[in-house]
């Protein structure tokens, strides 16, 4: 894939989520990795940034090896999750959204006699990017952003009453909203040279026994959109890293060895 400009990598699970990132790309063209994995590229009007864009399938297994192969392969700046969740506070209201200020993987933990015990693991948001979403809100009158954590597990919530909604209230209760991929993305990010990530979600549920009658109405489209019209915002503010002075750059050098196997440069006169 030619590297013309600087690359973010937008992620999706759904179908809706991607269409949604979709509609504010311009000149876009798909790419195919050797694999088969399939990314649309386009520029975002207003930014230096070329957008890679991935509907990757739901749950968090699948996320964190997929963000793995697109890292490796793209090589972006940063990673944002774009998409939609269930609220678990009663002051956030479908069409909101969540922007991650930390990701929950919400399994972790050991069943002993007196109960359930917590392990929990966490992955904050890149700080440059939750700047960035701070002050990208603040121009967006129309949407009502929370900086609020999520907890992600592959679950998807449609009761207030059950075991487990139970359990977030107990061990993860500054929890905002729940979703299923965004953990195993922010993994990824952070164990692939700690890349920037952001996880932005749009409210389309409460999370509640209420879930199934509240998606016929249109608020999962409703919720993408917010999500995507938040993540154009924060593409906006956000630069990318510009080399130190005196560091590499461009250059690359074998040092007098061998090196066998493809290699990414740049050709100057």
């Amino acid at each position: 894939m030619p590297e013309t400009k600087p690359t973010v990598v937008v992620l999706t699970a759904l179908a809706l989520e991607y269409a949604a990132v979709r509609a504010h790309l311009t000149d876009r063209a798909e790419h195919v990795h050797r694999d088969g994995t399939r990314v649309e590229v386009g520029g975002l009007d207003g930014t230096p940034w070329q957008v890679a864009l991935a509907e990757l399938g739901e749950g968090v297994v699948n996320a964190a090896a997929m963000t793995t192969q697109l890292v490796t392969w793209l090589r972006p700046q940063a990673i944002l999750f774009v998409g939609i969740a269930g609220s678990l506070k009663d002051d956030i209201e479908i069409g909101d959204v969540v922007i991650g200020t930390k990701v929950y993987g919400i399994h972790g933990g050991k069943w002993t006699p007196q109960g359930f015990l917590a392990r929990p693991e966490a992955w904050h948001a890149s700080n440059a990017l939750l700047q960035a979403a701070r002050s990208a809100a603040r121009d967006l009158p129309d949407v009502r952003s929370h900086f609020k954590p999520i907890a992600s597990g592959d679950v998807v919530l449609a009761d207030a009453e059950a075991e487990i909604a139970g359990h977030l209230r107990t061990h993860y209760n500054d929890t905002a909203a729940i979703e299923m991929e965004g953990s195993g993305a922010a993994h990824a990010a952070h164990v692939n040279s700690q890349l920037d990530a952001l996880v932005i979600r749009g409210i389309s549920d409460h999370a509640d026994a209420t879930k199934t009658a509240t998606d016929t109405t249109g608020s999962r489209q409703q919720a993408a959109r917010q999500a995507a019209e938040v993540a154009r915002a924060v593409l906006h503010k956000h630069r990318p890293h510009t080399p130190h002075p005196g560091s590499a750059g461009d250059h690359i050098t074998f040092q007098g060895g061998t090196f066998y196997g493809p290699v990414i440069g740049k050709i100057t006169g």
